[in-house]
């Protein structure tokens, strides 16, 4: 690593001051106990808590999230990470005895270590939980960190700061607001360790950047993930658990169902049944959209580039079947199922990051086997089927970052396994034990005896 005197040419003074002083105070937080890292992770919970109604008002501000939405996944879950870091930290820093080989009274251990100075990079789809659950992580394996939210959601960002100067000295944990220069000029730093979220093209110039310096780095990207149907699945809970996910945010969730294969003798059950759940869910009783319940696309690029994949797939022969309306004045995009689709539209090339399913119809599962193991890897893979044979095929088969079987998400929100991406969709992962493990190194340490 860089000396801490030597500067970074076009990197803002301040950055700079920060980076150095967390370069100096890395070593006095990789020493720091379990309960003093708990005492960290505790007083940041009490904060987020305390400035939980800010946080709702603020991420309503950045995208008009349903306050429901807003309330689980930047507050609830934000707190429940905070307790299970807390709760399972000192098992986590145990040290792993290891059985040597080279000779009996020798002996041996694997020791997690902080990795040093960490940079997190967060996105705007879930501005303050996609930030604080690696923020967490990091504190809880003892490394100093710089975090940047992004520059889409400004009022979260603010929000953030307060929380974070309230908690931490600026050379344990620092918050820097402003735009895209901001985060380019952090990634000129030479940081031990950076964890980005978000999409795959700006991945790739975060782990660019970081090669610079060699510095490790988890990404946790998207990519286009697909719904696999077979022919003995309920397609009435297919239908009813995919409206759910599409509303979820508006559709804008790395790993939102983009794309769903079913034979076509169940392609009629699942446009009715999505229509009737959409219609439950999403329409008042004159028939209007309640637009309170389901959040905006963040800003105009974003809606501009979904109607363009939109559009070019109605161009090239795609069909409505259920919504279709697109309102540009307030970027309000219904829940829409596509059919008639083909793999040359753009909208099953490019992850759609919106309320928009195409689905396609396939004969053999084999078909729609060959059709995903064809095309990038993705970050999760949807499978309703009851025969175990057929989804040992598809496991088989296929490669994603993770699955759930019969429903959507779950292996994202199950806190005893990993949650990452393959390839295209990401690498590394983290959540519980793992989130630890990605802001750690394991050190082998061997102890001969005299001999």
């Amino acid at each position: 690593m860089n000396s801490i005197s030597q500067s970074s040419p076009g990197v803002p003074a301040d950055i700079q001051r920060v980076f150095a002083l967390q370069q100096a105070h890395q070593w006095e937080t990789k020493a720091s106990s379990a309960d003093q890292r708990k005492a960290k992770l505790g007083k940041l919970k009490e904060t987020v808590a305390a400035h939980a109604e800010e946080i709702l008002a603020a991420v309503k501000q950045d995208t008009r999230k349903p306050e429901n939405e807003i309330r689980v996944t930047e507050v609830l879950n934000v707190l429940a990470n905070l307790d299970r870091n807390i709760a399972n930290l000192e098992d986590w820093m145990k040290p792993v005895e290891v059985q040597t080989s080279l000779n009996k009274n020798d002996r041996a251990r694997i020791v997690p270590e902080a990795r040093g100075v960490c940079l997190i990079l967060g996105p705007w789809n879930f501005p303050l939980g996609l930030v604080m659950g690696p923020l967490a992580a990091a504190i809880a394996a003892g490394n100093c960190c710089i975090v940047k939210l992004t520059d889409l959601c400004p009022a979260t960002a603010r929000v953030a700061a307060k929380i974070i100067k309230a908690c931490f000295e600026e050379k344990e944990v620092a918050l820097f607001e402003g735009d895209v220069a901001v985060a380019t000029a952090l990634l000129e730093l030479p940081f031990n360790h950076i964890f980005f979220t978000g999409s795959t093209r700006v991945g790739k110039l975060v782990m660019a950047a970081a090669a610079k310096h060699l510095a490790s780095i988890p990404l946790e990207l998207g990519g286009k993930s697909p719904v696999i149907v077979d022919a003995d699945a309920d397609v009435r809970k297919v239908a009813a658990d995919l409206a759910a996910a599409k509303q979820f945010n508006g559709g804008q969730a790395c790993i939102c169902p983009d794309y769903v294969f079913v034979t076509e003798q169940q392609k009629g059950t699942l446009i009715e049944e999505f229509q009737a759940r959409v219609k439950q869910n999403l329409y008042g009783d004159d028939g209007n959209l309640k637009k309170g319940n389901i959040a905006q696309i963040v800003n105009d690029q974003n809606f501009a580039r979904i109607r363009k994949l939109f559009d070019d797939a109605i161009a090239k022969g795609a069909r409505v079947a259920v919504g279709g309306t697109l309102d540009a004045t307030d970027r309000t995009i219904h829940p829409t199922l596509l059919t008639d689709v083909t793999s040359d539209m753009a909208i099953m090339q490019e992850e759609i990051f919106g309320p928009i399913v195409p689905v396609v119809t396939y004969h053999t599962l084999d078909e729609a086997i060959g059709f995903i193991a064809s095309r990038p890897k993705p970050l999760a893979l949807y499978i309703y089927s009851n025969t175990p044979a057929n989804v040992d095929r598809i496991l088989t088969r296929t490669s994603s970052g993770g699955v759930t079987i019969n429903g959507f998400f779950s292996h994202y929100l199950e806190n005893h396994l990993p949650f990452g991406g393959v390839n295209q969709s990401g690498m590394g992962s983290y959540h519980g034990v793992f989130g630890f493990k990605a802001f750690s190194h394991e050190r082998a340490i061997y102890v001969q005896e005299n001999r």
